[in-house]
């Protein structure tokens, strides 16, 4: 199994429907499966949905500005990482150490792959 599962805190600088207590940290899931979608990472904060954007999105954000859609991703200083979710219900802040970004990042890039459909075929002849 290549699942990368990966458990963080983060700060919910504002938020639309997420529940915040204080200036408190919260806990995040971070997950990437190269099995079902091996370009994409998820990110499931607490009351709300999983979203689920391109791995290279979280890559980029990290060095400048990145996104215009639903998620966008930017650097905060030299220690801190911005995730934006745009949703019907409201637009949530995220603001995370930029190490655990990149810690989840690099354990994404070394998880196994599982081979596509055509390398399993060539595999088995």
């Amino acid at each position: 199994m290549s699942l990368v599962e990966q458990y963080a805190r983060a700060h919910i600088v504002t938020d639309a429907d997420i529940p915040q207590e204080g200036d408190e940290a919260v806990p995040v899931i971070l997950r990437y499966d190269p099995e079902t979608d091996p370009r994409s990472v998820r990110v499931r904060l607490p009351g709300s949905p999983e979203w689920t954007f391109p791995r290279s999105l979280l890559e980029q954000g990290l060095r400048a500005p990145a996104g215009s859609g639903e998620v966008r991703v930017w650097p905060c200083g030299r220690v801190q990482a911005v995730v934006e979710f745009h949703s019907d219900e409201g637009v949530s802040v995220v603001q995370f150490e930029m190490k655990t970004l990149l810690r989840f990042l690099r354990r994404t890039y070394l998880a196994p792959h599982a081979p596509s459909r055509e390398s399993a075929t060539h595999l088995q002849q």
